[in-house]
């Protein structure tokens, strides 16, 4: 077999840097080594960035996002028992966000790829990057007691943080900065009307808490835990009434319980991988990068990523130009490393940490209360959680 590029993932990267080669008559191949349904399953992030809306508009994924999609113009920041709105749209010239969840995006991009009869092979074994530093490299997999290589021109690394590509790198030539946090995050999914029509972002002596939601009759709901804890130990019961301790009394009152359909505890850290780009081979999204999820900037620098790497990748085989693959790096992690400070800090200003103490707990509070009362402060907060390219170093 013989393509120009070959995605290795199909995430919701790889499915829509596949979307948009395929606009542009670029042909591409995915290879994945989970099943259709496994992808799917994965419960992850659900608030996009103007910049993604962006993307999957050009994608031509856009139609039922615009008719499902919550418009979010702020959030609500809660401490000392009482919330705060951030207003995004008057704090950032008409800039908000949108609330529709991942699995719905990557159900949205395996119909387009369906639809256009594009190839994705699925339940891919083995699978293995070859002559990534040549100018011939390829990918080679097993399946149904075969073994198949695929050559290509370029190889797109879309394969999450535990992947193939990045750890085919030799370690000499790449560079890794991790952080790893001392909690981790229990997240409820369930099918109830969210506690308020925007998230609350909670901030208390027991420790944070989110208030999130996939839809108006579908809520998505966090607690910080210790790393120790195990999701066996908490019952849906336990969960709720933890979830109010940690809530205003309005909220509280407010909060509409149900049986969780979907429950997990998620580690967070910090990540990122320098370069990019590796002769022939490109990483994007978590296979490069790894944010708390406390900013919502993980599928919204995945999308970036994407944006960058399909322009660079489109002019190289279409023009034959090499301007973009040779910028894709540096140009990414311009924003990356904006994104990832800001995740760093809210996570850093949200969440209760092991040796804080009560002092730590007023320092926070007191950072708090001025980026509420200061326009400058709360400016800059909603400056970046809407993602606004302000071109630092891009």
């Amino acid at each position: 077999m013989r393509t120009q590029v070959v995605i290795v993932g199909a995430g919701p990267s790889g499915l829509l840097l596949g979307q948009l080669l395929y606009k542009a008559g670029v042909d591409a191949v995915i290879v994945e080594r989970q099943s259709p349904e496994y992808v799917l399953g994965r419960i992850r992030a659900g608030v996009l960035e103007q910049v993604t809306l962006d993307v999957l508009a050009q994608a031509g994924v856009d139609q039922r996002l615009n008719k499902e999609g919550l418009v979010h113009t702020g959030f609500d920041l809660l401490f000392k028992g009482e919330r705060h709105r951030i207003d995004l749209e008057a704090l950032t010239g008409g800039q908000k966000v949108m609330v529709y969840g991942q699995t719905e995006v990557t159900k949205d991009l395996m119909d387009a790829r369906k639809a256009a009869g594009l190839s994705t092979i699925y339940e891919a074994n083995d699978v293995t990057i070859h002559d990534f530093d040549t100018e011939n490299p390829s990918v080679s997999y097993e399946k149904d007691g075969q073994r198949i290589t695929i050559s290509c021109d370029f190889i797109a690394g879309c394969d999450g943080f535990h992947g193939v590509c990045r750890a085919s790198v030799p370690s000499k030539s790449i560079q890794e900065f991790e952080k790893v946090y001392p909690f981790g995050w229990l997240g409820v999914l369930s099918d109830t009307p969210p506690v308020h029509h925007e998230l609350i972002y909670a901030n208390s002596h027991r420790g944070f808490a989110l208030c999130s939601q996939r839809s108006t009759v579908r809520s998505r709901y966090y607690l910080q835990v210790p790393l120790t804890d195990k999701v066996e130990q908490w019952s849906d019961d336990a969960f709720w009434q933890e979830l109010r301790l940690r809530l205003d009394p309005e909220a509280s009152e407010q909060l509409v319980t149900g049986p969780s359909i979907e429950k997990s505890i998620a580690p967070l850290r910090s990540f990122v991988t320098e370069p990019m780009r590796f002769g022939t081979m490109f990483l994007a999204g978590d296979a490069a990068h790894i944010v708390p999820p406390t900013g919502a900037k993980g599928l919204n620098l995945a999308a970036t990523d994407v944006k960058y790497l399909s322009d660079a990748l489109i002019e190289a085989c279409v023009e034959k130009s090499h301007a973009g693959i040779d910028h894709y790096s540096t140009r990414c992690l311009a924003r990356i490393w904006r994104a990832e400070r800001f995740s760093w800090w809210f996570t850093s200003l949200m969440h209760r940490f092991p040796d804080q103490g009560e002092m730590g707990q007023r320092f926070q509070e007191a950072e708090l209360n001025y980026l509420i009362n200061s326009e400058a402060g709360s400016r800059t907060m909603a400056e970046n959680y809407v993602g606004l390219p302000l071109n630092f170093g891009e």
